[in-house]
């Protein structure tokens, strides 16, 4: 049986809509499935903790944006036990482009029911601090602390983003709002540990982000090594630059060209610490956490099982 987890608000409530045109698809065809749809922040998290406690094998798809995904991998009890499918209807969908995964929902739909090549995808986790003590959260695409983490916070609470999104321009939103985190952001002194064993320290980095996925905030290619089959993290920093050579190092992100400057240092390890002079903004798969000045980055021992393309 399919369990269906769908955001029925993802981009503007595109994926209430989608959803109405993938349901009869399943009724024709005579698939079992149960369907639930989220209702608050956090509440995928809640509803794939309770079905995946029974400790049985699970395939859940997911018809929704990168945050639904960020929710339901960090509801799964045993990453070892569940296949996930994935319908992408959100804003940004880095999660699918990075996996090449179709956009459109019955394409999508097909290769899920007859799927015939499967990935073992490594799951990250975020170890911070917050006034309850240690709090760890998963990430499926990437998490950081700076400017990219700003972004994802602005984007959240963006009356334009809703708007873009009816106008299905929602990656413009991201564009706009990175110039102007650009303009506000001021740098700070950030120091990196790579498997607890090499330190480097940045005077003045604007952000430093760990990458389980190639691409991150709609489309930035920011590690365009990254693996999410390979048991390592891809680290990425920007430091050093003026805000005018940031601004012309932006759109080269889209192709990956942005690590052939000077200013943007990247690094693989399989744990990092991140430790900034400053509070600054955190992310995980584009959802906020609040500002934290040291981050512990990791992976899971166990990978989950996720039905790709061909």
């Amino acid at each position: 049986m399919y369990i269906f987890i769908v955001n029925p608000n993802s981009r503007s409530g595109m994926g209430s809509r989608i959803w109405n045109t993938v349901e009869p698809v399943l009724n024709e065809r005579n698939i079992r499935y149960r369907v639930f749809f989220t209702k608050y922040q956090r509440h995928a998290v809640k509803l794939v903790r309770e079905i995946t406690s029974d400790g049985q094998a699970h395939t859940i798809i997911v018809l929704g944006g990168d945050g639904t995904v960020n929710e339901v991998v960090n509801g799964i009890a045993d990453l070892s036990k569940t296949t996930l499918g994935y319908i992408p209807t959100g804003s940004s969908n880095d999660f699918a482009r990075s996996l090449c995964m179709p956009t459109d929902p019955l394409t999508a739909l097909d290769n899920i029911l007859r799927p015939s090549r499967y990935l073992s995808v490594n799951i990250g986790i975020l170890t911070y601090n917050n006034k309850n003590g240690v709090k760890k959260r998963r990430f499926a695409v990437s998490t950081g602390m700076g400017f990219d983490a700003g972004i994802c916070h602005e984007a959240m609470i963006s009356h334009v983003k809703v708007l873009l999104n009816k106008l299905r321009l929602g990656k413009l939103t991201y564009v706009g709002i990175a110039l102007r985190q650009l303009l506000t952001l001021t740098p700070c002194r950030v120091t990196v540990t790579l498997d607890d064993s090499r330190r480097i320290s940045f005077d003045r980095a604007y952000f430093a982000t760990a990458m389980n996925f190639k691409y991150e905030g709609g489309g930035f290619k920011f590690c365009p090594d990254a693996d999410c089959c390979d048991g390592l993290l891809d680290i990425i920093v920007i430091s050093n630059l003026s805000k005018l050579k940031i601004l012309t190092l932006l759109p080269t992100a889209y192709k990956g060209w942005h690590t052939r400057f000077k200013g943007v240092y990247t690094y693989t390890c399989r744990k990092a610490e991140f430790i900034s002079a400053a509070p600054l903004p955190v992310h995980t798969d584009g959802e906020p956490i609040y500002k934290q000045t040291q981050l512990t980055l990791s992976l899971e021992q166990e990978k989950l099982r996720v039905i790709a393309m061909p």
